[in-house]
């Protein structure tokens, strides 16, 4: 099925040439992957039969945003396919070894995409996080955008299958009744990658960064920093090179596991329990100050 599926894309973008080698690639939980080469060239291909609508146009759409940055690399896009049954997306192939400025270049490019800035907080469109779907709108105020269509939603998400109730659903009520006192106002909408974490990101032939997999949005600067402290995957060397661009504004210490909070709901709805005990840990913080 899935050499099939290789088969119709590479003729569809003008590759009728053999079909070298196709080899699964490791690393991600969402959909399957595939190294492909053909005798014209090598490239990277992401399947999933039971895609939702318009998966992978998103991700194209976010590539895209970041791309007219020219501040960090994304793969170049060859095609993709939103079908049921057969949703595609084809890359070119990304393959280098990191040296000793990787990660500092890729903090310094990472800060200067923060420092592209649009009009309001949110985005034109729903995006998905995982497969979880991310209702948008536009907000002049990220507190108001961050309650209204981030922790709401994976709130719901949660009470309705079973996985939010008593003290937990009692506590993140009041978290969010109250963000105005840690969250303030006025904060500049940056162009954000939005799933920034360290396994979507990848080293190019020179060693330079590409970042990989957006769940895209404007927002706080803060919240992706948040989400790369909280599972790791980041060396100093990425922070000193994020640093020097755009140091950390006052109140970052206030609100990053109040943003890793929301990372930790999407991580709690997709996986379980496992993860009960970590927002819990947020909520107890926050409700104690």
């Amino acid at each position: 099925m899935i050499r099939k599926i290789i088969t119709e894309a590479l003729q569809e973008v003008g590759d009728f040439t053999n079909i070298k080698k196709v080899e699964p690639v490791h690393g991600g939980e969402i959909n399957q992957s595939y190294y492909v080469e053909t005798d014209e060239q090598q490239y990277f291909l992401k399947y999933n039969p039971d895609a939702p609508k318009d998966f992978f146009r998103l991700e194209v759409e976010g590539l895209r945003l970041i791309k007219s940055t020219n501040t960090v690399n994304v793969p170049h896009v060859i095609t993709y396919l939103d079908q049921p049954g057969k949703s595609i997306l084809m890359t070119e192939w990304i393959e280098g070894r990191s040296n000793t400025d990787t990660e500092y270049l890729l903090g310094e490019q990472l800060a200067k995409l923060h420092q592209t800035y649009a009009k309001q907080h949110g985005f034109k469109e729903k995006t998905y996080i995982g497969t979880l779907p991310q209702k948008n709108d536009f907000y002049d105020e990220w507190v108001d955008y961050y309650r209204d269509k981030r922790l709401i939603q994976q709130y719901r998400l949660g009470v309705e299958r079973g996985l939010i109730s008593g003290e937990r659903q009692k506590g993140l009520q009041q978290l969010m009744d109250q963000l105005h006192k840690w969250i303030p106002t006025g904060i500049k909408p940056s162009y954000l990658h939005g799933d920034f974490w360290g396994g979507n990101w990848l080293t190019g032939p020179k060693g330079e960064p590409y970042v990989i997999d957006p769940s895209f949005l404007y927002g706080d600067r803060h919240f992706e920093l948040a989400f790369t402290e909280l599972f790791g995957g980041f060396s100093k060397s990425f922070y000193r090179g994020y640093n020097s661009i755009l140091p950390e504004d006052g109140y970052y210490p206030q609100v990053k596991k109040l943003y890793q909070l929301y990372y930790l709901l999407v991580h709690l709805n997709i996986f379980g329990e496992m993860y009960g005990s970590s927002v819990d840990s947020v909520i107890k913080e926050y409700r104690v100050r």
